[in-house]
């Protein structure tokens, strides 16, 4: 981040309160940012630097020291150096014991040392409470007022009373503590600023493996046939009709994929008669990527929405219509309306809407600033029960669309059958098992286990249940 002067700040006073003073060691872009924040919230700074003379940009009203002088002035310490520069530290061992240093380092990979920067910290320091904080926010968060960004700060420290004091202070500047427990969390707080969408990975893979596969399925079955079977070049359509093919079968199975592994669940809690029992790992993953899955595919929806609409301006379906209508024209021919064709045609269009416009909410009350506005129920409603009409009436545009062309032997070619045909046997294994795991005598069964109930549970004395085996709780269905 560039340097800035002071005068780029907000000049926004969040507390007319005088608060303590507080020590920063260190002047960068980080240090400063943070200083000048609290410098807002009445808090009095001094800094401590191993150059006092030679530093500059700080915010006025701070003071400058050296370290030993600045650590004399305030009982906590910020540290606002890099890990490699902590050994000036243990000259201060003695100045240091006794008071809250809190290290807001992160480093330049992912587990990069055996322990984390806070634990490293404790051990060249041991006199002193090491509390970890503010790793996750950005020096042009602290200057643009956390208007723009991420406001949860990861807490996590051994000595409860220290860090009870650091989580104040980030309230008072404005942002909201997440206390993670012990200091054994630092390294897992460290990672955070490091990873890279960790929740979106496994969806953009699972993307990209569809739209690899139905690509050269379509190529074979659109460009490829035509060239060897009548020598038609018709590649042009690589850029249009190729992707609208693609687009609308990985949102609608990347759509069932998102309610596929609560399905699972289902049938695993059935099968072991218990919900205290944890899902395999790879399950887990799964659903907790279903957020992820699921805006993926309405971005699929969105782009299928764009290219259906540019249709009618493409040169070859102008070409087209204007060819066809000068031919019946010479030749003084015409159609027949077809009623069925209208409704399929109609009904298609309609689902499609439908569709569409109930994948848009589900993506919209995903959004935190929206589901943080809903109870649970409600939420649990639009998710499920809107989810699966939205999945149902996805799949059943894309039955309407292949009408009567659906198994017709003529649809085949090179024995490969139609692209959407492929894109329906997930969507439609998903709402058939759906259907089946709400008939009453198996939702019954079902909705007793999570409610608490085991099958190999024995009753004691007091009409309570005995558990059989070591289990784990896990409420994520």
């Amino acid at each position: 981040m560039e340097k800035t002067s002071t005068d780029a700040f907000p000049s926004i006073i969040y507390s007319s309160e005088k608060q303590e003073t507080v020590c920063i060691f260190g002047t960068g872009d980080f240090g400063r940012s943070l200083a000048f924040k609290m410098l807002q919230c009445n808090y009095s700074i001094v800094f401590g630097s191993r150059n006092p003379q030679k530093s500059s940009l700080l915010p006025h009203g701070a003071e400058i020291f050296s370290y030993s002088e600045a650590a004399q002035k305030s009982d906590i310490i910020i540290i606002a150096v890099h890990r490699e520069h902590y050994d000036f530290l243990k000259e201060l061992t003695e100045v240091l014991k006794g008071k809250i240093l809190v290290d807001i380092s992160n480093n330049l990979k992912i587990n990069q040392y055996p322990e984390s920067n806070a634990e490293y910290l404790a051990h060249l320091v041991p006199g002193a409470h090491i509390v970890k904080a503010f790793n996750t926010i950005s020096a042009w968060a602290l200057q643009s007022g956390t208007l723009d960004a991420n406001r949860q700060v990861f807490v996590c420290g051994n000595d409860s009373h220290a860090k009870q004091r650091v989580m104040d202070i980030v309230r008072t500047l404005g942002l909201t503590p997440l206390d993670q427990g012990s200091l054994m969390a630092a390294k897992e707080i460290e990672n955070y600023p490091l990873q890279l969408f960790p929740m979106w990975k496994f969806p953009f893979y699972l993307s990209a493996i569809l739209c690899v596969f139905f690509f050269f399925y379509c190529v074979i079955r659109d460009i490829i046939y035509p060239y060897v079977n009548s020598k038609k070049d018709i590649t042009f359509r690589l850029a249009i009709s190729i992707p609208n093919r693609i687009f609308p079968i990985a949102a609608l199975t990347l759509l069932a994929l998102v309610y596929l592994p609560g399905v699972i669940a289902a049938i695993l809690q059935l099968y072991r008669g218990t919900k205290y029992r944890r899902f395999p790992d790879w399950l887990d993953h799964w659903m907790l990527c279903r957020k992820q899955l699921g805006l993926v595919a309405l971005g699929f929806a969105f782009l299928h929405v764009l290219y259906t609409l540019v249709i009618p301006i493409r040169y070859y379906v102008r070409w087209t219509l204007k060819n066809r209508t000068i031919t019946q024209a010479t030749a003084k021919t015409q159609d027949l309306f077809s009623t069925s064709t209208a409704w399929l045609s109609d009904s298609y269009v309609a689902l499609g809407i439908l569709g569409f416009f109930l994948f848009v909410l589900l993506g919209i009350t995903s959004l935190p600033s929206v589901s943080n506005m809903v109870n649970w129920r409600e939420f649990r409603f639009v998710q499920s029960k809107l989810g699966y009409l939205t999945l149902i009436l996805c799949t059943a545009h894309t039955l309407v669309y292949g009408g009567k062309r659906f198994l017709s032997p003529a649809s085949l070619i090179w024995y490969l059958p139609s692209a959407y045909v492929i894109a329906l046997i997930i969507p439609c294994t998903v709402l058939v098992i759906k259907f089946i795991l709400i008939l009453p005598c198996i939702d019954k069964t079902l909705t007793r286990i999570r409610q608490g109930w085991e099958r190999n549970s024995k009753p004691t004395s007091d009409g309570q249940y005995l558990k059989q085996s070591s289990i784990h709780l896990d409420s994520q269905l």
